[in-house]
C-alpha cells in the first residue's frame, strides 16, 4: 500500500520543480483522503488502487463490504443478517427479504473460511507426498484431489523430499491449521519423532504405502506380491543372476520387494546370491551408480528389477553408458509403470499399479474417517500386474561371448 502514496508524492514533487501548475489532483496521498478513510485504511477496511493514463493520477480506495454494512443497510441487527447469511430458519420473512436485498446490492460476499473456524472445522484435507513432481504422483494426487472437492474440501499439498526434518514441520503446521484430515506417507517407519508427530495431531491420518503401528488407515501396494511375480517371470526365462534395486528398508514398499525376492527364489528351490539385492535408494541417481558397478563386475547380473518409482531412468542410463543393450544383453523390469517405460525402445516390462485408482481409493478412506472417526482402523492393499513389453528375453538365446564383445 505504501509505494501507492509514495508515487503520488513523487509526481507532486516533480510538478513543482518543473516550475509546472500544480493541479488540485497531484496532492499527497494523506492530504487527498480524508482523516477517516486513512484510519480505514490502516485497519485494511480499505483497498488503495492507483490507476494512470494521460490524466492526472486518481487514486481510488474501495470499501470491503462486511455484515455491518449489510444490517445498516437492512436496517436490522447484526445477528440477525447473520443468521439470514448462515440460513438459520428462526428469521422473519420480512427481515430476510431486507437483508437478501441489502446483500445483492453491496454486493456482500461471507467469508466462508472464517465461518467453518468459529465452528472448529477448516474444511481442508492435507497431503504429504515425497515429491509432487513425480508424474505418477501428481495423478494420485489429483484423483484425491477431485474427490475431496467434490465433497467440499479443500486440498493442501506438500512435498517432504523424503526429509525428517521437513516432515516433521509439515506435521507441525498442519496441526497448527487445523486441517480436517491428512494423507502421508513416511520418510522412515521407526522414527521415534515421526510416529509421536503423527500420534499427537488431533485429524485422522490415513497412511499411502506404509507399515505402522497406531490406529491409522492404510492403503498400500502389495510390492512383495509384484516382485515375487517379475521374479518368477525372469527365472522362467533362464536367469539367476537378478538384481534387484530398492530403497532403504526402514519403510515398507524396499521390505515388502525384498520379501517378494526371497519368496520367488525359495519357490524354485534356488539359492540367490545376498550381494544382489541393494537397498540403497529409490532415486534416479542411485539407480545410474548401482547399476554401473553391478555391470563392471566379472560375473555381473543378466537381468535387473528398478523397485522405485524413479529409478528407471539411472538404470537405463547406465546400461547405456556401459554399451549394453536391451534385452539381447540384460533384461530390465520396471518398479512401477510410466512414460519412460511405455516410449523407451525397446518399452519397459513394468509392475503395474493404477496411481489414480488408488488416489481415489485414499480420499474416499479418508472421508469416510472423518464422517466416523470412532470405527475400527481399516488397511487395504492393491496388487500389482506384471505387464511384459519387449525389455527382457531367455537367457539361453543370449551367449556369453557375445554379450562380452558388445560390451567390448
Amino acid at each position: 500500500m505504501y509505494p501507492i502514496a509514495h508515487f503520488s508524492e513523487n509526481r507532486a514533487r516533480r510538478s513543482d520543480s518543473s516550475g509546472g501548475r500544480r493541479s488540485p489532483h497531484n496532492k499527497t496521498f494523506h492530504q487527498r483522503v480524508k482523516p477517516t478513510a486513512s484510519r480505514c485504511w490502516a485497519r485494511g477496511f480499505f483497498h488503495c488502487i492507483t490507476s494512470h493514463n494521460d490524466s492526472p493520477v486518481r487514486d481510488f480506495c474501495v470499501k470491503r463490504i462486511t455484515i455491518r454494512d449489510v444490517a445498516k443497510q437492512a436496517d436490522v441487527s447484526i445477528g440477525t443478517a447473520s443468521r439470514v447469511i448462515n440460513g438459520a430458519p428462526n428469521v422473519e420473512a420480512a427481515y430476510r427479504t431486507r437483508v437478501l436485498a441489502a446483500i445483492k446490492q453491496l454486493g456482500f460476499v461471507p467469508n466462508r473460511a472464517a465461518q467453518e473456524v468459529r465452528k472448529g472445522r477448516s474444511r481442508e484435507i492435507g497431503i504429504i507426498v515425497r515429491d509432487i513432481t513425480t508424474p505418477v504422483l501428481a495423478s494420485f494426487v489429483r484423483a484425491a484431489q477431485d474427490l475431496f472437492e467434490e465433497a467440499g474440501y479443500g486440498l493442501l499439498i506438500c512435498s517432504s523430499d523424503n526429509r525428517k526434518d521437513r516432515e516433521l514441520e509439515l506435521l507441525r503446521r498442519f496441526r497448527q491449521r487445523r486441517i480436517e484430515g491428512l494423507i502421508t506417507t513416511t520418510s522412515s517407519e521407526v522414527d521415534a519423532d515421526l510416529a509421536q508427530a503423527r500420534n499427537d495431531l488431533d485429524f485422522p491420518v490415513l497412511m499411502f504405502d506404509r507399515e505402522v503401528d497406531g490406529t491409522h488407515d492404510i492403503v498400500q501396494v502389495d510390492h512383495a506380491s509384484g516382485v515375487n511375480q517379475a521374479v518368477t517371470y525372469l527365472l522362467s526365462l533362464g536367469h539367476r543372476r537378478i538384481l534387484l534395486l530398492t530403497g532403504p528398508v526402514n519403510i515398507y514398499p524396499a521390505r515388502a520387494r525384498v520379501e517378494g525376492y526371497k519368496r520367488a527364489f525359495a519357490a524354485q528351490k534356488l539359492d540367490l546370491d545376498p550381494t544382489l539385492v541393494r537397498t540403497v535408494g529409490f532415486d534416479a541417481a542411485t539407480g545410474f551408480r548401482e547399476t554401473a558397478v553391478a555391470l563392471e563386475r566379472a560375473n555381473r547380473p543378466s537381468a535387473i528389477i528398478a523397485g522405485g518409482i524413479d529409478m528407471l531412468p539411472g538404470v537405463l542410463k547406465a546400461i547405456r553408458a556401459t554399451h549394453l543393450h536391451v534385452p539381447s544383453d540384460i533384461s530390465v523390469i520396471g518398479g512401477a509403470d510410466s512414460d519412460l517405460a511405455l516410449l523407451a525402445d525397446p518399452a519397459i516390462s513394468v509392475l503395474r499399479w493404477d496411481f489414480t485408482q488408488i488416489g481415489a481409493t485414499c480420499a474416499r478412506m479418508l472421508l469416510e474417517r472423518i464422517e466416523a472417526p470412532g470405527t475400527e482402523p481399516r488397511r487395504l492393499a492393491f496388487a500389482p500386474e506384471l505387464v511384459v513389453r519387449d525389455s527382457c528375453a531367455a537367457v539361453a538365446l543370449v551367449p556369453t561371448q557375445k554379450r562380452e564383445s558388445r560390451r567390448k
